[in-house]
């Protein structure tokens, strides 16, 4: 859709006017940890309320709260909200979902500061949380506020939708939204969630494989290491049985060229600590798996082929295994690549940044697709350089102000 180039333009030069803002901005927000309760952290209101003041201080008028009731945070609540400038057209919105929640830092002595204390390098912002999400949490806020400060107003109503709990299950987040008796998404709505990309922006996610986190107990029985016979090594067993699951990458094999990787991928990830000295043989072992599956295959297949895994082991090393589902994630549909919201991303991108954007798919999991099961075709776009989740996270400022044009191009075409 063609746009205003003279409005597009003052846009952008506000929005490069706004450089150290944004950094400003990225500051304040790592400043306040927002790390879930599944995470070991408080949950997401004191940023929340961090982040509301600073839209208020910046002309932002209209809110609206969609807090999820949740006993396990200090406040008792995480947060979900909006921030909204209406349009002249009632028919469709102009959807940025980013999310408040962080992952936690993970080791300390990984990092060269202290990652709750952002700061500028060879023109990045670093800390946690910098790129994932505050990155398009960023731009998409001064995109918003560019067009508030030119007075511009949108033929189409843009809804800055900021939500918790999507570094886990999403379930007191996005998911309590859908499920809300009031509908707040409409059918024609175009919804964008920049949580991943390339480091070309070229990248369009419209599909997403399923999920399945996992976690697995052996129970053997502990004994003195000097007398193994007296006991059942549990530790023996779980990587017997760690060896075994590669079975799957050999079971489920089909490659498909939309996704990166193009195969389903399950990984052995977080090990549990089972005994405290050397010489003791450990009763108990727990490790957990991380598996990715391409939407052709059934996650419910997949678990019956580890259920025959772990029998096997069960059989012959004399333990028990105990399986838990810590996160399931059923493929969506995918969004078409045709529909509006990602040629409209293509047309933007290629403004911006010019390069042609392709659609594709991804393994990880983003809120696009329980947007998408209930028929909201959501597209997943940023340009990242893909720090997120490591040690020294960090995301280039001229990302954050090239995203920022990218999001006020969609507003200007909707």
């Amino acid at each position: 859709m063609m746009i205003d180039e003279v409005l597009f333009e003052k846009v952008s030069r506000r929005i490069d006017a706004w450089r150290g803002d944004m950094i400003d901005l990225q500051k304040a927000l790592t400043a306040v940890p927002a790390v879930g309760p599944a995470n070991g952290g408080d949950g997401e209101m004191p940023k929340a309320r961090t982040l509301q003041k600073h839209l208020s201080d910046m002309g932002f008028t209209i809110f609206r709260h969609f807090d999820a009731p949740d006993p396990s945070v200090s406040d008792g609540l995480r947060p979900n909200f909006l921030a909204s400038i209406p349009g002249t057209n009632n028919a469709r919105s102009v959807w940025i979902i980013t999310h408040l929640d962080i992952v936690p830092p993970g080791e300390p002595g990984l990092w060269s500061a202290d990652p709750y204390h952002a700061y500028v390098k060879d023109d990045c912002v670093y800390g946690r949380g910098t790129e994932d999400n505050q990155q398009d949490m960023a731009a998409s806020i001064f995109a918003a506020r560019a067009l508030l400060a030119e007075g511009i107003v949108p033929r189409s109503t843009i809804n800055l939708l900021f939500v918790s709990d999507e570094e886990t299950s999403s379930e007191k987040g996005v998911q309590h939204l859908l499920a809300l008796p009031e509908k707040i998404f409409g059918s024609g709505d175009w919804i964008v969630a920049p949580d991943s990309g390339d480091s070309e922006g070229s990248l369009i996610e419209v599909a997403e494989k399923g999920i399945l986190w996992l976690g697995f107990k052996t129970t053997g029985k502990q004994c003195h290491g000097s007398k193994p016979q007296l006991g059942i090594n549990a530790f023996s067993a779980a990587s017997s049985f760690v060896t075994q699951l590669t079975k799957l990458r050999e079971i489920f094999d089909a490659q498909d060229p939309l996704f990166d990787p193009p195969v389903s991928t399950f990984e052995p990830t977080k090990k549990e600590a089972n005994v405290g000295n050397i010489n003791t043989i450990p009763g108990e072992d727990v490790f957990c798996m991380d598996c990715r599956i391409l939407p052709r295959y059934k996650l419910d297949d997949v678990l019956f082929e580890i259920e025959a895994i772990k029998r096997e082991v069960e059989k012959n090393h004399g333990v028990t295994i105990e399986i838990s589902i810590h996160q399931r994630v059923d493929p969506a549909p995918s969004t078409p690549d045709d529909a509006p919201v990602v040629l409209a991303l293509q047309n933007a991108v290629d403004r911006v940044y010019r390069v042609r954007a392709a659609a594709g798919g991804v393994g990880a999991g983003t809120v696009a697709a329980y947007l998408r099961k209930r028929g909201l075709p959501a597209a997943v776009w940023s340009k990242t350089n893909m720090k997120a989740h490591q040690p020294d996270e960090n995301c280039p400022v001229d990302n954050m102000t090239g995203n920022a044009k990218v999001f006020a191009h969609l507003f200007l075409q909707a």
